[in-house]
């Protein structure tokens, strides 16, 4: 996808610019450090991350990714009406009732236990040909999944026997296994490899049954990059495709990512007032020297937190300059007062550079205390993407 010329009254007052050969760089650098074996799936819910799924898909394929993974059935519908034909995992529920759908558009849910695997079993049987399935297993993480002997109560029954009672339901073919890390991106790994351990466990007790050619994943992008014996038959890259790390505390020297997306507005309002004037809803703001207030139409609507009140930076002119007063549902305020010959139409960078100065994603998540991943995906439909 490519840049097309807007016309100047029909830019859009606050957009997000998704640089697709960053992307394109980040999966090729993901692609290099992991195992030359292993398949590549390219998480892209949630709108892939903010930046836009079905570019970002396309973008992911042609450099090295061969799956993709949404978290829900629509997200990944979606795909397949844009004309996307490769694999897609649905990581979270699908509700048996929705069979029909996945059968039709080639979608593979994944199953968290016998109870939801037989009522699948169920939808499915009268099917020409079975349905593909993922089973999910909680090694730790405590969130979904079919639980791991050590994490079971007493008395109920075995993990491998659990998995080979829905191996056998009718119309379903389980292809793959996989679990989720909770710790992969921390310094101190212990508690990652200990989950490692119990799902190779897991798999070594499958294969000695006879259980073999499955697809094991378990690797996010921390442990892509911290944990490469967690590779198996395939990776599942999340953050570091958008070109953010995992968190600060994760090795940054094995690949280099670069950022994908900016978010820009324009200014829409300046009004010149003297010291003590209230700003914004609640008046938690006193401009304590007369000065210009910026007026910028992007709001916690869409996105930009409301966190940010009285701490946000944002750039115009080259200069970094604050936040003030509360964030609006559609607007926020700025003090410009000491950017030289500001006017309306002036562009503002909420992330991403402008001249020498920089905002990331990683500064906005301090900011509002929260971490990058939500920065990014909390973008709505609202923010217009340009593609470059």
């Amino acid at each position: 996808m490519t840049a097309k010329t807007v016309d100047p009254e029909l830019k859009p007052l606050l957009w997000a610019e998704i640089d697709l050969a960053a992307i394109a760089h980040n999966v090729a650098e993901l692609r290099r450090i992991t195992r030359s074996n292993a398949r590549l799936l390219v998480a892209v819910k949630a709108n892939a991350y903010g930046h836009g799924a079905v570019a970002v898909a396309r973008t992911a394929l042609e450099h090295g990714a061969t799956d993709l993974g949404v978290a829900r059935i629509d997200e990944g519908l979606a795909l397949r009406r844009a004309g996307i034909a490769a694999p897609i995992l649905i990581f979270g529920h699908t509700p048996a009732g929705r069979a029909a759908q996945l059968r039709e558009h080639r979608l593979v849910p994944t199953l968290f236990g016998l109870s939801h695997a037989r009522e699948l079993s169920a939808a499915v049987r009268n099917f020409n040909l079975p349905l593909p399935v993922h089973i999910k297993v909680d090694t730790g993480m405590g969130r979904l999944g079919l639980a791991c002997d050590d994490l079971r109560p007493p008395d109920s029954g075995r993990a491998v026997e659990e998995i080979r009672q829905i191996m056998a339901l009718p119309g379903l073919v389980v292809e793959g296994i996989f679990t989720h890390f909770a710790t992969a991106d921390h310094a101190e790994l212990d508690f990652a490899h200990q989950q490692l351990r119990r799902f190779t466990q897991l798999k070594a007790q499958l294969e000695a049954a006879g259980r073999t050619g499955l697809v094991w994943h378990a690797a996010n992008s921390g442990a892509i990059m911290a944990v490469p014996e967690s590779h198996l038959s395939m990776v599942r890259a999340g953050i570091a495709v958008y070109g953010l790390y995992p968190s600060a505390q994760v090795d940054q020297s094995r690949l280099t990512l670069r950022p994908a997306l900016a978010l820009k507005a324009t200014i829409v309002h300046l009004k010149q007032v003297p010291a003590g004037t209230p700003i914004s809803y609640g008046c938690t703001y006193r401009a304590p020297v007369p000065t210009t207030i910026a007026t910028v139409p992007v709001g916690y609507a869409d996105g930009y937190h409301r966190a940010l009140s009285n701490k946000g930076v944002v750039l115009v002119g080259g200069q970094c300059v604050p936040v003030v007063g509360r964030v609006c549902m559609d607007l926020t305020m700025i003090d410009a007062g000491r950017v030289p010959g500001v006017r309306v139409g002036d562009e503002v960078v909420l992330i991403g550079r402008q001249g020498d100065e920089t905002i990331s994603a990683d500064e906005v998540a301090g900011l509002a205390g929260t971490i990058n991943y939500e920065v990014v995906s909390a973008l709505t439909e609202r923010v217009a993407r340009v593609y470059i």
